[in-house]
C-alpha cells in the first residue's frame, strides 16, 4: 500500500475503518445478516453445521439467503448435528426440492453426506481445520485440505462448484466467512469465536463485491479480479491497521457497501 497514491492518509483510513467496524460489529447486525441462523443454536456442533451450510449458500440477495437457510434448518428438524449424524435415506427426500440459486437438492443432499463423513471419520469440522492449520500455520492450506476431505466420498461434478478451490485462485468468500464466524471472538456477540485454537490474526478477508469495491475506493485493493490474489492483497493491507485482527474490518468494508 503506497500511501502517496492513496485517497486517504494512513491515519484517516484507520479512523474510518475503526469507526465503521465499531458501528456495525454490534448485535443489531445479527438481525440483518445470515449469521442469525447459527445464532439459533447453543451446541457447538449445531453452530458449526448451521454456520457452514448457511455460509455455503451466502451469495445473492441477503433476505433470500436467510430465508433459504431458515428453511434448510427446518428440513433438518432444527437439529443440524443430529440430522447429519443420524439421518436415514428417507430423511433426505425432502431435501431434494431445496434450491438456492445454483445450489440444488442433490447438492444439498451431498453436503449432508459429506458432513457426516467429516464428523464420523475425521473428527468434525473443527478438528479438520484446526489440525491442518497447526501443521502448516496457514489457513490457505487448511482450505485445500478441507476440500480434499469433503469430496473424498462419491459425488457429482456439479457439487464441486460449491466448495471453492483456492489452488485455482478462487476467493473462497463463503469458506472464509464461515471461518470468521467460527474463529473471531471479541466479546461483542456477533462472531462465535468457538475455535480458539486458530489465531484471529491468521484469518483471510471474506471477499465479496461490497468489500472488494470499498477496498478499491479506499485504495486498499488494486487488483481488479475478485480472486485469491485479491484476498491476500486486501488482507495484507488490513493487517497494517490491526495485525492481531485484520478481518474485523470486514464489518467496515461490507457495512459501508450494504448499509
Amino acid at each position: 500500500m503506497d500511501l502517496l497514491q492513496q485517497p486517504y492518509s494512513f491515519v484517516q483510513l484507520k479512523l474510518l475503518l475503526d469507526e465503521k467496524f465499531d458501528l456495525y460489529n454490534r448485535p443489531f447486525y445479527i438481525e440483518t445478516d445470515p449469521i442469525q441462523i447459527p445464532h439459533q443454536f447453543s451446541k457447538p456442533e449445531d453452530i458449526e453445521i448451521a454456520a457452514f451450510l448457511t455460509a455455503g449458500i451466502a451469495w445473492g440477495i441477503r433476505i433470500s439467503i436467510i430465508n433459504n437457510a431458515r428453511l434448510l434448518m427446518k428440513l433438518m428438524d432444527h437439529s443440524p448435528y443430529d440430522f447429519v449424524i443420524n439421518h436415514r435415506e428417507k430423511d433426505l427426500i425432502p431435501l431434494q426440492k431445496f434450491v438456492h440459486r445454483t445450489f440444488n437438492g442433490q447438492d444439498c443432499i451431498f453436503f449432508i453426506r459429506a458432513l457426516k463423513n467429516i464428523y464420523q471419520n475425521h473428527g468434525g469440522l473443527k478438528k479438520v481445520f484446526v489440525e491442518s492449520f497447526q501443521k502448516s500455520g496457514d489457513i490457505f492450506n487448511s482450505l485445500v485440505h478441507f476440500r480434499q476431505l469433503f469430496f473424498e466420498i462419491e459425488h457429482s461434478k456439479h457439487c464441486e462448484k460449491h466448495i471453492s478451490n483456492v489452488l485455482k485462485n478462487a476467493a473462497a468468500k463463503r469458506l472464509n466467512l464461515f471461518l470468521r464466524w467460527m474463529i473471531r471472538k471479541d466479546g461483542r456477540g456477533v462472531d462465535f469465536g468457538i475455535w480458539s485454537e486458530i489465531p484471529t490474526a491468521k484469518l483471510y478477508i471474506p471477499l465479496d463485491v461490497h468489500s472488494a469495491n470499498f477496498g478499491r475506493k479506499l485504495g486498499l485493493l488494486q487488483r481488479q479480479q475478485n480472486d485469491w490474489k485479491a484476498v491476500e492483497e486486501l488482507t495484507n493491507n488490513l493487517i497494517k491497521f490491526d495485525p492481531n485482527d485484520p478481518v474485523k474490518y470486514d464489518y467496515a468494508l461490507f457495512g459501508m457497501g450494504v448499509f
